[in-house]
């Protein structure tokens, strides 16, 4: 059967379209404000690159922040559900789940099912998910790939003790006309970041195995200071951040 998973995030519109569990088509692009017209464009444009019609698929789920504006959807989920049955699915020996986006992040912990025990969310603070990074980054005139790889250079231990994105902005402004090397901030931000993800994932309770999925799944920085943080290993699925929408794609309960 041919489903279709539509994540409605807070920046970006994922959608998958798999047939079975195999995805034969992908693609994402900015929310905007008109998110129901960009969803259609996207969709129409996947179906084609599937070599699909409409008239056969079976279902489409959508999940996300927005995803009360896909009125065409037959099914809606949310998107911790979503991320627990995407993420399983592919490692069905996972026990925590990890989705950090551009505005939120959270945590999920899995029974050895794949159901969810308990989750908790990040405060609404971009301080705490990938929009800060990337508003670091734009600081530092780096691109986000080279914002992770950056901080894997510094070995310091910078503090950052604010827990909003606009006090955390004036710090790093500060360090930039301290003369801080761009490595030494890059490293701090990612820290500062993964030490309220991790505060957040120990409160709910974790196992090992952790797989990290989401945007933030592409900052090799984070993925370093989130192990270090939790001291384990983390699993990144290949397209990390199509899992959630994947999750909705094959969601049949």
């Amino acid at each position: 059967m041919i489903n279709v998973g539509i994540d409605v995030g807070a920046k970006n519109i994922k959608i998958v379209i798999v047939n079975g569990q195999e995805i034969i088509a992908k693609g994402k692009v900015l929310s905007g404000f008109e998110t129901k017209e960009t969803v259609m464009a996207l969709y129409d444009q996947l179906l084609g690159e599937a070599n699909v019609t409409k008239d056969q698929i079976n279902l489409i789920t959508s999940t996300g922040s927005g995803r009360k504006a896909v009125d065409f959807a037959q099914k809606s989920v949310t998107e911790v559900t979503a991320a627990a049955k995407g993420a399983t699915t592919l490692y069905p020996n996972v026990h925590c789940v990890i989705d950090v986006g551009a505005e939120e992040g959270r945590s999920i912990r899995v029974d050895s099912n794949g159901k969810i025990v308990d989750f908790a969310l990040n405060e609404k603070c971009a301080a705490g998910a990938g929009a800060f990074i990337e508003s670091m980054a734009r600081a530092l005139e780096v691109s986000i790939e080279d914002f992770g790889m950056l901080s894997l250079q510094s070995d310091r231990e910078i503090p950052m003790n604010a827990q909003c994105a606009v006090f955390a902005e004036s710090e790093v402004v500060s360090l930039l006309h301290s003369k801080t090397d761009k490595k030494d901030i890059a490293k701090a931000v990612n820290d500062a970041v993964a030490s309220r993800i991790t505060s957040m994932t120990r409160k709910v309770g974790f196992e090992n195995d952790i797989e990290l999925i989401g945007g933030m799944a592409k900052n090799t920085g984070f993925i370093n200071a989130l192990k270090k943080g939790l001291d384990s290993e983390i699993i990144v699925p290949e397209n990390a951040e199509y899992v959630t929408a994947f999750g909705a794609a094959i969601y049949n309960d």
